[in-house]
């Protein structure tokens, strides 16, 4: 294995692969400029064939599954120990697929589960900033009543107790970021 090149960003990785053209990509989430789901799109634009792993700290299930749709045959996390690594490399290199065994645990653990809406992910994002019930409705340009019925529900879908909780756990799955 031999390294042929780095980026700093998403715009410099969508432009190092085209230059490169590389057999693997080791691609992380949190990028400036252009993130890493919308650099995975591109490359995969450009190249149906890209074999991209995304190696990020992040192992919410919702942000995996994100990362997979968009075109990433990998999905490793940065604790991960270097053999596992070398491991997903080889097995990608080879056309198969690797995702991390915690997160593949965090996703069939919700695989199930019944989804938030956009606007409920909207709802909770505005929460999760502060904003009571009516800012977030007159944010909206919803019912205040519309908003406490969206927030019951995903109090519901997520199994959470409260808002911070609801939060909380959006945030840990990659529902929402802060």
């Amino acid at each position: 294995m031999q390294v042929v090149g780095e980026a700093d960003d998403g715009a410099g990785a969508i432009a190092e692969y085209a230059r490169l053209r590389p057999d693997i990509v080791l691609m992380d989430l949190q990028m400036a400029e252009i993130q890493g789901l919308e650099a995975i799109s591109a490359i995969r634009e450009s190249d149906p064939d890209a074999r991209i792993i995304v190696l990020t700290t992040y192992s919410g299930d919702s942000r995996a599954i994100k990362a997979l749709r968009a075109g990433a045959v990998g999905y490793l996390l940065k604790a991960s120990l270097r053999k596992q690594l070398l491991d997903a490399v080889r097995s990608v290199h080879l056309g198969g697929k690797h995702l991390d065994a915690s997160v593949a645990t965090s996703i069939a653990m919700h695989v199930l589960d019944d989804p938030l809406t956009e606007r409920e992910i909207e709802v909770l994002s505005l929460a999760s900033k502060g904003n009571s019930n009516r800012q977030v409705a007159s944010h909206l340009r919803l019912s205040e009543e519309t908003v406490k019925g969206h927030m019951k529900s995903i109090f519901s879908k997520l199994d959470a107790a409260d808002r911070t909780h609801a939060v909380t756990i959006a945030i840990k799955r990659g529902l929402i970021e802060i």
